[in-house]
């Protein structure tokens, strides 16, 4: 079936052409796009934040209408219809069975008042599904294609109950829930852990293969690119600048930004381990367990063990990276150490001990602890404008400054991430993901805190902008002599940041030591496993795995 369909086009756009209002005036943020999909293969659209791809991907299911955003030119042609003509009922029968979309942040698609169960169901009712029975025996055949284990146990969780990684793993399974023919994918890995991407990228391939489904693929991770793509589209502020066979354009680059590309990563070194520096947090024995509560008394029968006796020592000046799969306990670790969440085990912050301290004691350390959580547009409001949510810290903690003082600290912060101080007035769905990650990171170091957990700060980045973000908390950290907890799936970052290292697994921390150590010659299997997905390199015990 895939291989005799896989010579039809089953996708054209042509001449694409997206404006937005900007001040009274159309601005153009796609211009004259072009390019044709098959069926049963695999488009990559990748480039830098801003440079259109994701607002190429929205236009092909027509998810701009409710904006500013106009087109002036050009047509997207689905089976031979326009898209961009097509009257509002056979849009709706098109959206969710024919062409299905994930988005980069799956916390603002799933609903935080329903039940896994509840929305996966939805998909499959409103397209034809019936009988109870039948609709949760494929919802757990769906979570389990996709890598949740235990599904069925899973079915009456909410989205806040799952780990980011687990989350996205559910929008796939909404996505594939009815077998599209075309399966659009923005970032649908950035939230998922080396070893989960390896299994979905799989899983993508073997259901593209089994249905002839054709996908397109918008990425800014160029490895990504590599394993799962036939063709490649790059694109810059707007245009594609090169296109062609993935094989070809990755060993013979023709434009100088597709080269630029290519060349990006991470470089330099962590600081040097000193046991001398000054413990800033430090945590012994942490445990989190949530209960387990069934029935209808909800009565505790079990726990989840989130993190089971995890000590750690995070130290001025040093980075302390945290790794391992998606729900192993990293981010619950770095919020029970803010006191974000309750926790058992001792916690100093500057020597002091702060476990037992409430909300109110805790507000006065606020300024000196701070954040950088996953998802940007789940924690950055969208009633608010960029410059207003950097200086809302600054609000609370430093009451005193002038609005001139505060607009100054605030251009700053955004000038040091990377951002023009003069967007500082527009708000955040104006920005791209990535964009909008760096707004977080300015709005934590506009305080200028002593610790800061930075919980995948560079996961909604473009392989250049995260080597752009490393240098400037590098920076940031030798001139304020900041300390770190560093959490992230992707090891290359972690690697050239990462003072020292804890590997975590089902809440506990199987690899403990300095990060230059653990990536020369880690100890355990599963950390060789781990950094065998990440470099592309074979587990072998004892292994040597850095390159």
């Amino acid at each position: 079936m895939a291989g005799s369909a896989s010579t039809q086009t089953l996708l054209r756009v042509r001449d694409l052409s997206i404006a937005f209002a900007q001040g009274g005036k159309a601005a153009l943020a796609v211009e004259n796009v072009s390019f044709a999909l098959e069926r049963g293969r695999t488009l990559a659209l990748v480039g830098e934040s801003g440079s259109g791809k994701s607002v190429t991907a929205l236009s092909i299911v027509r998810l701009l209408g409710a904006t500013s955003a106009t087109y002036p030119s050009g047509e997207i042609l689905f089976n031979g219809a326009d898209i961009l003509k097509m009257p509002e009922p056979d849009l709706r029968a098109v959206r969710g069975k024919s062409i299905t979309m994930v988005f980069q942040e799956p916390m603002t698609s799933l609903n935080p008042l329903h039940t896994i169960e509840r929305q996966i169901g939805e998909i499959l009712e409103l397209h034809g599904a019936r009988g109870a029975d039948a609709i949760r025996a494929q919802i757990v055949e769906l979570l389990t294609e996709v890598g949740i284990p235990d599904p069925a146990s899973r079915l009456g969780a909410y989205p806040h109950q799952l780990s980011g990684g687990q989350r996205q793993r559910v929008m796939i399974a909404m996505a594939l829930a009815n077998r599209p023919d075309l399966f659009i994918a923005d970032e649908p890995t950035t939230a998922l852990d080396v070893t989960v991407q390896a299994q979905i990228l799989k899983l993508l391939k073997e259901l593209q293969t089994k249905y002839g489904m054709a996908m397109l693929f918008i990425t800014h991770d160029l490895g990504i690119v590599r394993k799962i793509a036939d063709d490649v589209c790059v694109m810059q502020k707007g245009h594609i600048v090169e296109s062609g066979p993935v094989a070809q354009i990755f060993a013979s680059p023709q434009h100088p930004y597709t080269k630029a590309l290519l060349a990006a990563e991470p470089k330099g070194d962590p600081p040097k381990p000193d046991l001398a520096a000054k413990p800033v947090v430090t945590g012994d024995n942490i445990r989190v367990w949530f209960p387990i509560k069934r029935g209808f008394l909800r009565k505790t029968v079990g726990h989840v063990k989130a993190v089971d006796g995890v000590s750690v020592t995070v130290r001025e000046g040093q980075t302390l990276g945290v790794v391992g799969e998606s729900g192993s306990g990293k981010t619950t670790l770095g919020l029970a150490l803010l006191r974000l969440i309750r926790s058992e085990g001792p916690i100093a912050f500057l020597g002091s001990r702060i476990d037992g301290f409430n909300a109110a004691a805790m507000r006065p350390l606020r300024r000196d602890m701070q954040i950088v959580f996953q998802d940007p547009y789940g924690s950055l409001s969208p009633r608010m404008s960029i410059a207003d949510i950097v200086a809302e810290g600054l609000g609370v903690q430093r009451q005193s400054l002038s609005y001139e003082e505060t607009r100054e600290i605030v251009a700053h912060a955004l000038a040091d991430t990377g951002l023009d101080p003069a967007a500082m007035d527009r708000y955040p769905h104006e920005f791209s993901g990535g964009q909008r990650q760096r707004i977080a990171i300015a709005r934590a170091m506009a305080l200028e805190p002593k610790f800061v957990v930075l919980d995948e700060p560079t996961s909604a980045l473009d392989m250049s902008v995260q080597a752009q973000i490393v240098d400037l908390l590098r920076d940031l950290q030798k001139r304020r002599n900041l300390a770190y907890m560093f959490i992230s799936h992707d090891l290359k970052v972690v690697r050239a940041l990462a003072t020292d290292l804890i590997v975590m697994r089902h809440g506990k921390v199987v690899e403990h030591g300095p990060a230059a150590s653990i990536f020369a010659q880690p100890q355990q299997d599963y950390t060789r496993a781990l950094f065998a997905a990440a470099f592309n390199i074979e587990a072998v015990p004892g292994g040597v795995v850095n390159q």
